[in-house]
């Protein structure tokens, strides 16, 4: 859960759905505030209508009938009963339903608040009414009128709390919320996948490029906003591909125009007659010559256009080791990955043979191994050497980079069989990772997925 929050698909969609959410909750809030409003409104109207209809009748009753009249016509919500002996204090000034019902029954009428509210008054105002999401207390009109009517009667209106007030039984919404929850939560999925998608688009590609310079250029399809940056990065990538395949001609060119001085030079120093300084001559004329192969071989290793293909590891492994036997290097296998891989024959088998070579070259013997392991293959190359300083480990990558102490020029090289090594095996997916054994020799361990993420 915390990965998905912590990815852009997820602060989208938390943010979306929270959004949404608050939107609505307040959207509720607003039409329960208006819908209490309206139903307060409607409410007064109602006992507007309903005090000008029970005065009026009860004024067409005769005066000794009145009494039992109103046992009758009194209603929940508003009754009309006779003056106590001792008349009620008046409220300072009238209320506006008490202006509102004097202004309707005219000027044969006497109309004036009471100060005393009824009993059912307080009752109400303590319990909350609720609409939908919002939770408030009860504020409708609830008072004592004095009315005279026209003969001289005195009488008493009470305005009662309707009894619907506080709404006993409500309508269960929890199906109702649970489907609008799940509706908004799986559209702000959508919407969170459908923004976030072309960045992860373009983020494989970035990670395509990086293994592979040939991989096919982006879809220009989707929004404008995308289609520009589709577009934008496959110009670079073509631009990329452009100065690396022109990097590479220039190398080859060179290499190639190197090639014959050097032979001409060779052929000419086998002409001098002292051996000693024939010797010298012509170990420094091959140093020069295999620093130019591995140049050449350098730029190719970040530029191959070999196809790739599956292939058996355990196969490639027993065919170099095999070669190494053969000429005469002491190297030993042991292990079995079982498994295939899609990858580039010719560029593995030198990343293999790069760094057996390194090992037997400066420890005299390589020891392989391999095994599987979270479904990559991991090829192990142990050698008996001196080993490597911890600071110098990560550096030994570096081109042209040399240790100075048993890994020098006098164990001969050009530095750049490990940076070549480590090209091939990122191109791969894979990693080259140096250590020094516990019981001596440095450890080369490369790893290798079971299939090319970029492919």
């Amino acid at each position: 859960m915390r990965a998905f929050l912590g990815s852009m698909t997820g602060r989208v969609f938390a943010t979306l759905l929270l959004g949404i959410l608050l939107t609505a909750a307040l959207t509720q809030l607003l039409a329960d505030a208006e819908r209490a409003r309206v139903i307060d409104e409607f409410r007064d109207l109602h006992n507007l209508d309903r005090a000008e209809q029970l005065i009026m009748a009860t004024e067409i009753v005769p005066e000794s009938a009145r009494k039992a009249y109103l046992d009758v016509a009194n209603r929940p919500g508003m009754q009309l009963a006779d003056v106590d002996t001792h008349p009620a204090a008046l409220a300072p000034t009238n209320s506006e339903f008490t202006q509102a019902l004097a202004a309707r029954m005219g000027k044969g009428y006497l109309m004036r608040s009471l100060a005393a509210r009824p009993v059912a008054c307080s009752t109400a105002r303590e319990q909350p009414v609720v609409f939908g999401l919002l939770r408030m207390k009860w504020r409708g009109t609830c008072e004592s009128i004095a009315v005279r009517l026209r003969d001289g009667d005195d009488l008493v209106l009470s305005v009662l709390p309707p009894r619907s007030a506080t709404s006993p039984q409500r309508t269960d919404y929890t199906w109702t919320i649970s489907i609008f929850l799940v509706s908004v939560a799986f559209l702000a999925y959508l919407v969170a996948r459908m923004t976030t998608r072309p960045l992860k688009q373009l983020a494989q590609a970035a990670k395509d490029l990086g293994n592979d310079i040939n991989h096919p250029p982006l879809d220009l399809t989707g929004a404008d906003e995308i289609r520009q940056a589709s577009a934008a990065f496959n110009a670079m990538q073509a631009r990329i591909r452009q100065y690396i395949f022109q990097r590479t001609q220039m190398l080859a060119a060179i290499t190639h125009d190197l090639q014959t001085p050097l032979t001409r030079m060779r052929l000419r120093l086998e002409k001098v007659n002292e051996p000693e300084l024939q010797e010298r001559l012509i170990g420094d004329l091959s140093a020069m010559q295999a620093m130019v192969r591995e140049g050449l071989d350098l730029a190719r290793s970040m530029d191959t256009n070999e196809a790739m293909q599956m292939l058996d590891l355990d196969s490639l492994l027993d065919s170099v080791v095999a070669d190494a036997a053969e000429s005469c290097q002491r190297v030993t296998l042991t292990g079995h990955a079982g498994m295939a891989l899609l990858g580039r024959p010719m560029d593995l088998r030198r990343c293999l043979v790069n760094l057996i070579d390194n090992a037997v070259k400066y420890g005299h013997a390589a020891r392989v191994s391999v095994d599987r392991i979270n479904g990559a293959a991991r090829i192990r190359i142990r050698d008996a050497g001196p080993g490597i300083p911890g600071a110098e480990l990560a550096r030994v990558f570096d081109p042209f980079y040399r240790v100075e102490t048993s890994r020098s020029r006098e164990s001969g090289g050009t530095g750049l069989g490990l940076t070549i090594a480590r090209n091939i095996a990122e191109q791969h997916g894979g990693s080259i990772n140096l250590a020094n054994h516990p019981e001596g020799g440095l450890e080369a361990t490369l790893m290798l997925p079971e299939f090319y993420p970029g492919k």
